[in-house]
Parts: C-alpha cells; sequence; structure tokens
C-alpha cells in the first residue's frame, strides 16, 4: 500500500499543525518521535554511527520523492494552463476573423455601382439607410407595445443565465482585509497580515455563527479586522486557521451543509452572485495559471493597502 497520497492522517496533522504553528516545530515533532520511541537513529544493534547515516540517507530519499511529485503536479498544472490559454486565444482570434469578416460585407454593402447610362446607381443604398432607420423605431414600438408579461418573463431569464464573469474562485475580496474562495464544501479566506507576524500575535475565533479576527497589537477601537456573524453555520470542530510566510493568515471554514454556495463570509460584507459560480475551479490551490495570478494580485494589493503603500 502506498502512503504518498494518503489522506487518513490529515486531521490529526491539521491538529499538530495548528499546536506548533510553524513547518520547523511540526517536523521536529516528527523526528523527536522518531529519536525518542523507535531505533531509526540508531539502526540495527552494532551498525554505529552508520545507522545514523543511514536514516539521514532515508530522510533525503523521502524527502527527493515527495519533491518529485510536486514538481509533477506543478508541471503538469502550468500544462493545462497553457493549455486554456491556446485555447482562449484560439476563440479570440476566431471572434476576431469573425468580426472582420462582418466589417468588410458591410463595407461592400456601401459601395455605389455605375449604372447602365454612366451614372452612380445610390437607389439601393439609399434603401437599405432608410431601412437602418426604421429598424430602431420599429424596435421601440414593439417594446412599447409588447405586454408586462414579456418584459418579466425576460428578466426572469436573464435571473437565471447571468451574464457577468463568474466570480474568481467562486469567493471575492473585501478591499482592506482578506481575499475568500469556497468549495461546496469548505471557505478559504486569506487575511494579509504585516512581515513577521506569529500564531501569538493573532486573535482568531471560529464559533458555529460567528468569525472574529484581530491583531494584538492593534488599538483597543480597531483591534479587530474581521467580526461579526457568518451567513451558515460552520463545523467548529473540522475548521482551522494557520499563518504562512508570516505575512498571511489562512483560515479554513468547513460547511455544515455541503449543497449550498455562501454570497459572503461575514453578514454585511459585500456579496457575489451565486447563480455565476462555476463549480468547477473553486478551490485557491486548483484554479488556473490566469485565475490564480489574478487572486494573488488581488492578496498583494490588500497587503499593501494594509501597510499603507502603492497596490498594482
Amino acid at each position: 500500500m502506498s502512503y504518498v497520497d494518503d489522506e487518513r492522517f490529515d486531521g490529526l496533522y491539521v491538529s499538530v499543525a495548528q499546536q506548533t504553528k510553524g513547518i520547523e516545530p511540526l517536523l521536529d515533532t516528527v523526528f523527536s518521535f522518531l529519536r525518542r520511541k523507535s531505533d531509526f537513529f540508531a539502526g540495527p544493534p552494532g551498525s554505529g554511527d552508520k545507522g545514523t547515516d543511514a536514516a539521514i540517507q532515508k530522510v533525503h530519499e523521502v524527502l527527493n520523492k515527495h519533491a518529485d511529485i510536486y514538481r509533477a503536479d506543478q508541471a503538469k498544472k502550468a500544462a493545462s494552463a497553457a493549455a486554456s490559454k491556446k485555447k482562449k486565444e484560439a476563440a479570440a482570434a476566431k471572434k476576431a476573423a469573425a468580426a472582420a469578416k462582418k466589417a468588410g460585407a458591410k463595407k461592400e454593402e456601401d459601395v455605389l455601382e455605375i449604372g447602365a447610362d454612366g451614372g452612380f446607381d445610390a437607389s439601393d443604398a439609399a434603401a437599405k439607410e432608410v431601412t437602418k432607420k426604421e429598424e430602431p423605431a420599429a424596435k421601440k414600438a414593439d417594446t412599447t407595445s409588447s405586454p408586462p408579461a414579456a418584459a418579466k418573463e425576460k428578466d426572469d431569464d436573464d435571473d437565471e443565465h447571468p451574464n457577468g464573469p463568474p466570480p474568481v474562485g467562486n469567493g471575492g475580496t473585501v478591499d482592506g482585509k482578506y481575499v475568500w474562495t469556497q468549495t461546496l464544501s469548505e471557505i478559504n479566506l486569506v487575511v494579509p497580515l504585516p512581515d513577521n507576524t506569529r500564531g501569538r500575535d493573532v486573535n482568531v475565533t471560529i464559533a458555529k455563527k460567528q468569525l472574529k479576527v484581530g491583531l494584538k497589537s492593534a488599538p483597543k477601537d480597531d483591534a479587530w479586522i474581521i467580526n461579526g456573524p457568518v451567513p451558515k453555520i460552520v463545523i467548529v470542530d473540522d475548521s482551522f486557521w494557520t499563518i504562512e510566510d508570516g505575512n498571511r493568515l489562512v483560515i479554513n471554514l468547513q460547511k455544515l451543509n455541503e449543497m449550498e454556495w455562501w454570497d459572503c463570509v461575514v453578514v454585511g460584507d459585500p456579496t457575489i452572485d451565486v447563480k455565476a459560480i462555476q463549480p468547477e475551479n473553486s478551490n485557491l490551490g486548483d484554479l488556473d495559471g490566469e485565475t490564480r495570478q489574478t487572486v494573488e494580485k488581488m492578496m498583494f494589493d490588500q497587503r499593501q493597502k494594509a501597510s499603507g503603500l502603492p497596490t498594482s
């Protein structure tokens, strides 16, 4: 049995990561266990220093194996993003060609022909011009004479088929506070923080129907970055938070109802149109290159604003 992609122990490691609050302390717990509770470093009896060398070599082998897997995954994502970009470029080129063809056809229609008597025959062009002027008036008359039910039917159709683009990562951004994405089962928030922030420097409270995030060093009247009710119920025991790279807080909220989309994270913050959501590519780690770049740009701008620096 391969343990390379085994997810059975994720909950255990998440719990350890929350308590250790860092990569090195997390790894320390692993090697501390091997040192204290096993002969991993000692090796078989009589092996001497060779046992320790063998342990170091084994760690390097496992680390390189996972590094190779990571590189392969990144290459696969890059290839997928390149294919998606190529497909979009092909569609754009096809659309541009169609527009150019249409423009050429219109130009040909506007050319005046020489009549049998040697003069210009403008009758067809004039007739077409009159027709063009009459069409908007006719459409306007049809619109004013249409029954209210027709307008209502159009509004209903617009509601079912939104024209706007799908929200990035099926989430959004709250200026000066956080960026969020979602899947049907979870919400992911990224909150920009000052550089070199540690877990002990923040206050985070994840409750069943409330979320609070703040810096302990902030003034009392501005202590909370996020403080308000969440729109749906959260599974507290399965939710967690961690600080990455010392400058951003990452929060994972597990939804109780895994069959509905959220239009916001905190009641009162800006909402998104859930009808425009596309279920695929809803997790930040699964986004294609172009969309992920957009999310990372928003995160950068958030950090810049929080530090009073220019945005991109």
